[in-house]
């Protein structure tokens, strides 16, 4: 059951790999985008529970708040991501993701009471270093990096948070609720702001990608991930999710060319993220197999 669990996981990280390629094919900008992406995919998970799966939506009061507080993290997570996107490109974005291995070593202890794992730590510090180096050398997208960090703290407090969140309520009325309330939040906020007058601003093309992108690429690898949380740690899941920019930006490099180049820096730095990575799991396998 692990295997499985572990391949459906890398499949998971491979559509995510891909929702940065239809990022930048989505011409709407960042607000837009997420409004609609988490607004369909919202009506996807609704009737998937209710209509197809015949399942209830009901949750306590405590479980749905908290749930709404996840929720806002995971907008905050889209749309810095996208707007990472469109301010710089898809490689900048992704490889910034990577960033989430270091905040998760630092508070997935303190939310689940475990001891620091210094192979961790150490891991994620080599990272900030590739980062940096990164920073340094591709300056000129200085905010697509900027937005790409704050894009891995959210999409940390996400993962980490959706973790003490499994068993709770189904896996379906999670990420729900997670979606639904953070569009409505959106809404809110659009309203107050006179944003919400924008949304109307996308033609049909942009809708049919973001339908795309909120069943295919949302929905099912949302569903799907929390599943996953009965066997993987999310320590495990945003370790592994951190092989999506080599999904994305392979895939970046093949579709869009020459705007997707860049510095002979950035891809030693990004694969030497990738290689702390995957030492940091070979350890962290063979210390659990010892264990064992």
């Amino acid at each position: 059951m692990q295997k499985l669990a572990l391949f459906r996981l890398h499949l998971i990280v491979f559509l995510w790999g891909f929702t940065a390629i239809l990022g930048k094919l989505i011409h709407a900008n960042a607000q837009i985008l997420v409004f609609y992406r988490m607004l369909f995919a919202a009506v996807f998970l609704f009737a998937f529970i209710r209509i197809y799966k015949k399942e209830s939506i009901k949750i306590s009061k405590k479980i749905f708040f908290q749930l709404a507080g996840i929720g806002c993290a995971m907008a905050l997570h889209w749309y810095c991501f996208f707007y990472s996107i469109k301010v710089s490109n898809v490689s900048i974005a992704l490889s910034c993701l990577s960033l989430s291995t270091l905040f998760a070593s630092i508070l997935e202890p303190v939310i689940f009471k475990r001891k620091i794992d210094i192979s961790e730590v150490v891991m994620g510090v080599v990272i900030v270093a590739c980062i940096l180096l990164i920073f340094k050398t591709e300056f000129h997208f200085k905010e697509g990096i900027i937005y790409g960090i704050l894009c891995a703290v959210f999409g940390t407090i996400f993962s980490v948070f959706n973790g003490k969140m499994f068993g709770k309520t189904s896996s379906g009325n999670i990420i729900f609720y997670e979606i639904f309330c953070g569009w409505f939040v959106l809404a809110i906020f659009y309203m107050f702001t006179g944003q919400i007058f924008q949304m109307n601003e996308i033609n049909y093309r942009d809708l049919a990608l973001i339908c795309l992108l909120a069943s295919v690429f949302t929905a099912f690898p949302m569903l799907e991930s929390v599943k996953l949380m009965k066997y993987i740690s999310p320590f495990t899941l945003i370790l592994t999710v951190n092989l999506e920019p080599v999904y994305g930006i392979i895939l970046a490099f093949f579709i869009f060319g020459e705007s997707e180049e860049m510095s002979h820096i950035f891809y030693v730095a990004s694969g030497v993220m990738i290689l702390a990575i995957i030492v940091n799991g070979l350890i962290k396998a063979r210390k659990q197999k010892n264990f064992n």
